[in-house]
């Protein structure tokens, strides 16, 4: 049992290192995409992401059977449709909005879990999601919450990604690592080549400048491989409901290296909104720690 914990708590510091990972390429992607059209970003990223996966999987491919292509697809579906309507939903309506909604994908974890796969969250859990939740809002002060399409989008993007959290949970403990992780890159490629030409006209990058060939390595190698596969290795030892929570420390990152890497300024209510997401990850790390003590007092009774 001391060991499981351990291995959780392993999990749960290097899921938190995925969230600095993709917060401190925040400010990256957003300049490159100033320039980038969206797709045409995507498409290399996740392309290159998944031509550089297969080759580090190499060792791994002759396992590749119709069970793990069906279960990389559909999170590679996921993770494309997630990206998708977060985009859309920035056409419509502010970015702080925007980021709110998809970082209720906490609350939504829990739920989605349950009535998919009846795993139950612990009280902590909900509790930590809820308080990282209203931290997230203090984050994002700025929003204008209403009913516009913008909204809309942004819920379901919320739903996508909470959706790749809770099947990322259940589908590496059944399969491959390296492959689900392959494949879902190059479903995402595929995906993004087609939004690209549909709605784009082109996957050919306007500009082949130092700051887009910069963008792309840093989010192939940091934001993408390192990330997604330490997400899918690392969720079959913790719980969906933690993973989002720790997930929320993204904006966070994405905060304190904007303050320090790009001048931005961090006000009081965004710092109050940091230190409630922190609280959030502290309840749902220390439940599960008195869980697990009850748990083993229990079993010498």
């Amino acid at each position: 049992m001391i060991s499981n914990k351990f291995k959780e708590l392993g999990a749960d510091f290097l899921l938190l290192m995925v969230a600095v990972a993709w917060g401190s390429t925040f400010f990256v992607v957003q300049a490159a995409v100033n320039e980038t059209p969206v797709y045409t970003f995507l498409f290399w990223r996740f392309f290159l992401a998944g031509l550089l996966m297969a080759l580090i999987s190499f060792k791994h491919l002759h396992l590749i059977n119709k069970e793990v292509l069906k279960a990389g697809i559909l999170l590679g579906l996921f993770m494309f449709l997630g990206y998708a309507f977060q985009t859309f939903a920035l056409t419509y309506t502010y970015s702080s909005t925007v980021g709110f909604i998809t970082g209720l994908s906490v609350i939504v974890v829990p739920f989605a879990s349950y009535l998919i796969f009846k795993h139950k969250a612990s009280v902590f859990s909900s509790l930590g999601a809820i308080v990282a939740a209203i931290g997230l809002y203090f984050l994002t002060l700025n929003s204008e919450i209403g009913l516009s399409l913008g909204e809309l989008y942004a819920f379901i993007c919320a739903m996508m990604f909470a959706l790749h959290i809770v099947f990322t949970g259940h589908l590496s403990r059944k399969h491959n690592v390296y492959l689900l992780v392959t494949i879902q890159f190059l479903t995402v490629g595929v995906c993004s080549l087609l939004g690209g030409i549909v709605l784009e006209g082109s996957i050919v990058p306007p500009q082949m400048d130092l700051l887009f060939i910069n963008a792309i390595a840093i989010t192939v190698i940091f934001a993408t491989i390192f990330a997604f596969w330490v997400q899918t290795a690392m969720q079959r030892f913790t719980t969906a409901a933690k993973t989002a929570i720790i997930f929320t420390m993204e904006p966070v990152s994405a905060g304190i290296f904007g303050y320090y890497f790009a001048n931005e300024l961090l006000s009081f209510s965004q710092m109050c909104g940091a230190g409630m997401i922190l609280c959030g990850m502290v309840i749902a790390e220390l439940g599960s720690y008195f869980i697990e003590q009850y748990r083993r007092r229990k079993s010498r009774l």
